[in-house]
C-alpha cells in the first residue's frame, strides 16, 4: 500500500498537509488499528444495506464486501502497511479499499460519517470485550466453587480489622468471592444489554437524506436496535464508560483476594500454597516463593482505576456532538480491557492451582478466642441472660484466658462459675470451632450444610 498525504483524503481542503507535529497529535492509527475487524464488519453490512436500499449497485457492492475481506486479509496476515498520514483505520482500510478495487471503493461512505462509524466500531470492541469478561468471570467462579465444595468443613478463622473474630469454613470464605464476582458477572451482562444498540447511520450528527435501513445494518452486526438519537448516537461513550466502571469494581474484588493470597500464602499463615506457575523464587533467598502473580494483579487495578477516570475527565466538558477529544477515549479502554482479562485469567489460574492447608486453617481457626460470641450467645440461649451482661461476662472470661496464656476451651468449670455462676457444662458444647460452624445455620451462613447449598445453588446457575 503506498502512502498518501491526508490532504488527498480531505478532497483539497488544505492547500498542504498539515506538519509533523499535527500528524502526529491527529493519527490515531497506531492504536485503533485494533478495531480493524470490526471497522471492516461494519463497513461490509453497510455496503449490503446501501445495495438492498437502492443506493449502490448490487456490482459495486460485492466488490467492496470482497475487496474488505481482502484487506482484512493483510492486516491478521501481518502483510498490511497502515500510514499515520492516513490518520486512523477508516481511512487506512478505504485507501486500500480503493487500491484494490477501484471506483466502487469511493462510494463506501455514501449515507455515514466517520462518527458514526467510530462509535459502530467502538462499540463492536467493546462488546467483544464484555463477551470475554464474561467468560472470563464464569471460569473463575467454576474453579472458586469447586474450592468451596472440596474444603465446605474445612474451619478456618473468619477476621474483621484483620484480627480473629470468628471460626468460618474455608468453603464459605470461597463462596463469598463467588458472590462478589457473580455480581461482577450481571454488572457485565447488564452493561452489555444496554450498550447494544447501532450507531450506524446517524451519520455526522443529524442523520442522513439517503433512503438508509438502519434496521439492517443494526441486525447484521448483532445489534437489537439502532440507535433512537443521531446526536446521542455519535457523542455517547457511555458504554465504555460503563465498561470501565464495571472492570474497575471487578478489579477491586480481584485486588481483595490477591492480597489474601498475598498473606495466606505467607510463612506467618501458611493458609494456602500457591502453584510454581504463579510463583516466583529470590534471586538471593533460597526459601523464598513469592506470590508474584497475586501481587501484579493486585496493581492491575491502579491501571484499570486510572483508565475509568481519565475517561471520565475526557468526557466532561464536550458539548454535542462529536469533538476530536473523544479520539482519547479508545488507548484508555484497549489498556484496561487488556489488564482486565489477564487478571481474570490469572486469578483463575491461581485459584485452580491452590492448595488450602487444612491444618494450618484449623488451628488458626482455634486461638485468638474465636468462640467468644458462642459463649456469649449460649448464655443468653441457654440462661436467658441479655446479650449486654453475656458480653460482659464473656468478655471477663477472656481476660482471665489471656492472662493466663490459654484459650477460652482450656478453662475449668469452675474457672467459669466464678465469673456467673449459672454456667454448666454444657458450655464447652459451644466452644469447640467444629461445633461454632456447624451452628451457624441461618440461610447464608458459614455451616457445612448451608456452604453446600449454595455450592448446588451456583453449580445450577453454571450449568
Amino acid at each position: 500500500m503506498t502512502d498518501k498525504t491526508s490532504n488527498q483524503m480531505w478532497g483539497g481542503r488544505f492547500a498542504a498537509g498539515p506538519d509533523a507535529i499535527m500528524e502526529a497529535i491527529n493519527a490515531s492509527i497506531g492504536f485503533d488499528q485494533r478495531m480493524a475487524a470490526q471497522d471492516i464488519a461494519g463497513s461490509r453490512a453497510h455496503a449490503a444495506m446501501l445495495a438492498a436500499t437502492g443506493v449502490i449497485t448490487d456490482s459495486d457492492a460485492d466488490a467492496i464486501r470482497e475487496g474488505l475481506l481482502t484487506v482484512l486479509s493483510e492486516i491478521e496476515s501481518g502483510n498490511f502497511q497502515f500510514s499515520t498520514a492516513l490518520e486512523d483505520i477508516h481511512m487506512n482500510v478505504e485507501a486500500r479499499l480503493k487500491e484494490i478495487i477501484g471506483e466502487p471503493a469511493g462510494r463506501l461512505h455514501t449515507g455515514r460519517s466517520r462518527n458514526d462509524q467510530v462509535a459502530t466500531d467502538f462499540k463492536l470492541w467493546v462488546r467483544d470485550q464484555f463477551d470475554a469478561a464474561e467468560k472470563g468471570l464464569l471460569a473463575l467462579i467454576g474453579a472458586l466453587v469447586d474450592q468451596a465444595e472440596a474444603g465446605a468443613d474445612w474451619v478456618m478463622p473468619g477476621f474483621t480489622h484483620l484480627q480473629t473474630a470468628q471460626p468460618v469454613t474455608w468453603g464459605h470464605h470461597m463462596m463469598a468471592y463467588v458472590e462478589m464476582f457473580g455480581r461482577d458477572l450481571s454488572r457485565v451482562r447488564d452493561a452489555r444489554k444496554r450498550m447494544n444498540e447501532s450507531p450506524l447511520g446517524s451519520a455526522a450528527l443529524a442523520g442522513t437524506s439517503f433512503p438508509i435501513d438502519r434496521e439492517m445494518t443494526a441486525e447484521a452486526l448483532g445489534f437489537d436496535r439502532p440507535t433512537a438519537n443521531s446526536l446521542d448516537a455519535v457523542s455517547d461513550r457511555d458504554f465504555a464508560l460503563e465498561f470501565l466502571s464495571t472492570a474497575s469494581i471487578c478489579a477491586m474484588h480481584l485486588s481483595r483476594f490477591a492480597e489474601e493470597l498475598v498473606i495466606w500464602s505467607s510463612a506467618q499463615f501458611r493458609f494456602v500454597t500457591l502453584s510454581d506457575r504463579f510463583s516466583t523464587g529470590s534471586s538471593i533467598m533460597p526459601q523464598k516463593k513469592n506470590p508474584d502473580a497475586a501481587e501484579l494483579i493486585r496493581a492491575k487495578v491502579g491501571r484499570i482505576f486510572g483508565a475509568n477516570t481519565a475517561l471520565m475527565m475526557v468526557m466532561k466538558g464536550l458539548p454535542l456532538a462529536y469533538s476530536k477529544d473523544m479520539q482519547e477515549d479508545k488507548e484508555q479502554v484497549f489498556d484496561a480491557a487488556d489488564n482486565w482479562m489477564l487478571a481474570l485469567a490469572a486469578m483463575e489460574g491461581m485459584v485452580k492451582d491452590m492448595t488450602g492447608n487444612r491444618d494450618s486453617l484449623a488451628a488458626a481457626a482455634g486461638s485468638g478466642f474465636s468462640t467468644a460470641t458462642d459463649l456469649a450467645d449460649w448464655m443468653v440461649r441457654v440462661l436467658k441472660v441479655p446479650f449486654r451482661d453475656a458480653h460482659h461476662v464473656t468478655g471477663a472470661l477472656v481476660a482471665m484466658a489471656e492472662g493466663r496464656g490459654v484459650d477460652l476451651p482450656d478453662l475449668t468449670l469452675e474457672d467459669m462459675k466464678s465469673v456467673h455462676e449459672g454456667i454448666t457444662e454444657d458450655i464447652f458444647s459451644v466452644l469447640g470451632v467444629e461445633n461454632s460452624v456447624n451452628s451457624r445455620m441461618s440461610y447464608g451462613g458459614t455451616a457445612p450444610a448451608q456452604v453446600r447449598a449454595q455450592v448446588a445453588r451456583w453449580k445450577e446457575i453454571l450449568g
